[in-house]
């Protein structure tokens, strides 16, 4: 059957030779499908990228090789095809660490030919395949990732000790260990140990990194000038 120029491009992956030619047929019966290439293991797969398929149904049980060890090499290129798993293995820890990685899609081998080539156009629409219970898992570990992204920062921050604020405003009106203890009337290993607690809280290496963070967090406020100038400019207007 003839394809047009805009056919959804399809690379099929899957061990079993019988089940990739039954499935060829079965696509190219669609005018608007087309398959570009078939692979029966993660070499073949790979090197079938170069065909720039627009969807990959990919087999997880591929004899001695698992289609989820290399599905991130096949989303890896900078315009990437969408990947639909396609499964004799009703194992859904398993689906679901394949959508992790970046699969679009879950089809069962059980399931019908009509619902596959459904699930083909809406993948390819920019939606995602999935039974009902996966996607509210998905959702849900999404939502968490983004709240945590979001949090992460705050979550540090929450951490600092009233003193250990202390201590990263001085060090952001840019005093010296010293200068901080007398300051705060304890001593220059004192002032080190809430430094080491610090960089160990934030994630920063040195004070140059921590007066950055701190400015940008909201921990000091970013000085408009130099004190000791500004009481220069000061002496300087009224004598």
């Amino acid at each position: 059957m003839h394809q047009s120029q805009t056919a959804i491009r399809i690379l099929l992956v899957d061990d079993h030779q019988i089940f990739l030619t039954g499935l060829q047929l079965l696509i190219e019966k669609e005018p608007d499908m087309i398959v570009v290439g078939t692979a029966t293991n993660r070499a073949e797969a790979l090197a079938l990228m170069q065909e720039h398929p627009d969807i990959v149904l990919l087999d997880l049980d591929l004899g001695n090789e698992s289609g989820i060890d290399f599905l991130p090499q096949l989303i890896k290129p900078e315009e990437p095809p969408r990947v639909i798993i396609v499964t004799g293995v009703p194992d859904p820890e398993l689906h679901l660490r394949a959508v992790r990685l970046g699969a679009l899609g879950v089809v069962l081998k059980l399931d019908s030919a009509g619902l596959l080539v459904k699930a083909i156009r809406k993948v390819h629409g920019g939606e995602m395949w999935l039974n009902r219970p996966m996607i509210s898992t998905v959702m849900t570990e999404l939502i968490h990732a983004r709240a945590k992204k979001m949090d992460s920062e705050a979550l540090k921050i929450a951490e600092l000790t009233v003193r250990e604020r202390e201590v990263i405003a001085l060090v952001a009106e840019g005093m010296r260990n010293k200068q901080i203890g007398e300051r705060l009337f304890i001593s220059e290993k004192t002032v080190r140990h809430y430094l080491t607690s610090v960089f160990d809280k934030l994630g920063v290496a040195d004070r140059l990194a921590l007066m950055i963070y701190a400015f940008q967090h909201g921990l000091a406020k970013i000085p408009t000038a130099d004190p000791q100038v500004e009481r220069t400019k000061t002496a300087l207007r009224t004598s």
